[in-house]
């Protein structure tokens, strides 16, 4: 039969809503958890993509269903959820210490995934021997200034903001919305003439929860979906010559993952870190597979709260995680090619000068903040800085969507991991819950 048979992509979306239905019946009959479905469909998803290889466009028609629906929950949702927890903080003194907090374990989680990644990479000698040529027409992607970036932060249009999943202008309106409510409520008149907004902010939180909890339940089958249509789009040649490239970034993504993160977690904490990565393993999953750290905000704040994060803390974590200080985007990838750019060149750079591609990278990573595509930003901002060839970039393309995947998960991990730091530090973590997640 001819590879190119239509038979091969319906035998392909056959073989998915068999796994559908298996999946519905598990848990229809509570024979497996949430997470167990969720294992079981990224095996499905591996198989089916494996074995149907370049055929998998109404396999990934679910996910891409999916992935839309939860993007379009996020600004609501967040929206709702912010301005209902800060009012019911009933002063800004919390505030200040969680933001402070959040802001401070983000960026550590971007330095230390920094330097990790430059040991990694300066130890295997990523890129040195380089035969390749680094393309002349190669077209870098804008980087906009600080200036321009930071007065991107702040709201100037609710509605376009809302449109584009602009999270941080919105998050911020929400804040000040908050602020003022707080304002109103000191005194007894002021608290009755805000009764009816608060009670309708507090429905809309409950129902946007109710919302994204019907969203999230449909998980596993796009988990299947999203992991069957990467695998089933993978160019395998394309991806021979920088082998040792995607090994390095993915070996400095699970070290990070699972080795760095749990140790601040346990230093800044002392809890066990088990219990957070049975929390965050269908999150993980999540992000692994949409790479979208934006639309992974609500299942990521959902399982948050199910392990005893306050939901204030949870969303504000996460939200600005997805912006700032992002390990994966921010810290692994922008170093890995800034040492191989340093090694394909034959550069002899002093411990003074890695140290200034890290300092760099951590600058780049705060003045990047909110940016579309911010592994490229944030790759082109610092080769540039650094004097390094931006055409680099180009070279890595064949194995940026995979790394992207390992990328998202570390960014997502290390907004999590931090939101549980900052809740166990502001005295706010239900432990129990934490321990039984």
């Amino acid at each position: 039969m001819s590879p190119s048979s239509p038979f091969i992509d319906w035998a392909a979306f056959a073989a998915t809503l068999a796994i559908f239905v298996l999946l519905w019946a598990l848990k229809r009959t509570h024979k497996a958890g949430f997470g167990t479905r969720v294992a079981i469909a990224t095996v499905a998803g591996i198989l089916i993509g494996v074995f149907a290889r370049g055929h998998t466009a109404y396999v990934s028609l679910f996910g891409a269903v999916w992935s839309q629906v939860i993007g379009a929950i996020v600004v609501p949702l967040l929206l709702f959820s912010v301005i209902s927890s800060l009012t019911n903080l009933g002063e800004s003194l919390r505030l200040r210490s969680m933001a402070a907090r959040t802001i401070a374990f983000l960026l550590l989680n971007t330095l230390t995934a920094s330097l990790l990644t430059l040991g990694l990479a300066s130890m295997f000698h990523v890129g040195r021997g380089f035969s390749g040529v680094l393309p002349t027409d190669y077209q870098a992607r804008e980087v906009p200034g600080i200036i321009d970036t930071l007065v991107g932060l702040f709201p100037s249009n609710l509605m376009a903001d809302w449109a584009s999943n602009r999270v941080v202008p919105v998050v911020l309106f929400a804040i000040l919305v908050a602020v003022a409510y707080n304002a109103m409520a000191r005194t007894d008149d002021g608290r009755e003439s805000v009764r009816p907004f608060k009670a309708f902010v507090d429905a809309g939180d409950k129902v946007m929860g109710k919302a994204t909890q019907i969203v999230i339940e449909f998980t596993p089958y796009a988990a299947l979906s999203l992991i069957a249509a990467a695998v089933g789009s993978s160019d395998i040649a394309a991806l021979l010559p920088l082998v040792l490239v995607l090994a390095v970034a993915y070996l400095a993504i699970v070290l990070q993952m699972f080795l760095v993160q749990p140790l601040i977690l346990a230093a800044a904490t002392r809890m066990n870190p088990l219990p957070f990565f049975r929390m965050f393993w269908p999150v993980g999953v999540v992000a692994f597979t949409s790479e979208s750290s934006i639309g992974t905000i609500p299942v990521t704040v959902r399982a948050l709260r199910d392990a005893g994060v306050p939901e204030d803390t949870a969303s504000f974590a996460a939200t600005l995680g997805a912006n700032l200080g992002m390990p994966g985007c921010a810290g692994v990838w922008p170093t890995l090619l800034a040492v191989f750019a340093v090694n394909a060149q034959g550069l002899e750079y002093a411990p003074w000068q890695y140290a200034m591609l890290v300092a760099l990278t951590l600058l780049v990573s705060i003045g990047t903040v909110g940016v579309p595509g911010t592994a490229t930003i944030t790759a082109t901002s610092l080769l540039a800085a650094a004097g390094l060839p931006v055409a680099i970039i180009a070279i890595m393309q064949p194995i940026s969507q995979i790394v992207d995947m390992g990328r998202t998960a570390l960014n997502v991990a290390g907004a999590a991991n931090t939101a549980v730091i900052v809740a166990a530090r502001e005295g706010q973590l239900d432990t129990a819950a934490y321990r039984s997640a």
